[in-house]
């Protein structure tokens, strides 16, 4: 009885829970319960906010609502699936460079990390890291802590990430030119600091 009363709050230790299927792992971020109340009483309802992704490049979010938990979550993570998009990563587990993104009044930093740094991010920023497959970076979020726009923030950024491919070719110049000026720039700065 008091595990039901748990789902249906949305406070149970399945609030953080991972699932597969297809390949794909979803995370929930966030639910919230809204009441109406109507002359037997209120009338519950929720909304699940839901990241979904391969650990490969891959991550989308969706939003459902539902007058059951369950439900709800199974509407925002078909969401999350019809919206994933492709995201670049460095060695596979890193950004390519830093970038800023916002959403509303929610604004995130972005920044490549050295390995072993791990994922060191607030809870909703952090839920997009773990499902695109992030291992390392440092992120700051300013501004709006509602979950929603923190995520949509984080994927304004992940958005205008560069791949080194994407960025050469549109200079017109070959791959290794343009990471060889890199390290050379990489030496200069550790030569300075």
């Amino acid at each position: 009885m008091a595990r039901e009363r748990d789902d249906k709050r949305g406070r149970g230790k399945d609030r953080d829970r991972d699932q597969e299927r297809d390949g794909l792992i979803d995370k929930l971020v966030h639910i919230n319960r809204v009441a109406k109340v109507v002359k037997g009483g209120k009338r519950f309802g929720f909304a699940a906010l839901v990241v979904v992704g391969d650990q490969k490049g891959r991550v989308g979010f969706g939003h459902g609502k539902a007058r059951e938990v369950p439900e709800a979550i199974r509407k925002a993570t078909d969401a999350a699936k019809r919206a994933l998009i492709r995201v670049n990563l460095r060695d596979g587990r890193t950004l390519h460079h830093d970038v800023n993104g916002h959403h509303g009044a929610g604004k995130v930093v972005l920044r490549a990390a050295p390995a072993g740094t791990g994922i060191i991010a607030g809870g909703p920023m952090r839920a997009v890291f773990e499902t695109v497959g992030v291992q390392d970076v440092v992120a700051k979020s300013f501004g709006s802590s509602n979950p929603y726009n923190m995520v949509r923030a984080t994927f304004d950024a992940l958005k205008n990430q560069d791949s080194p491919r994407s960025v050469a070719a549109r200079r017109g110049i070959k791959v290794s030119t343009l990471q060889s000026r890199r390290r050379d720039t990489d030496v200069e700065a550790s030569a300075e600091g």
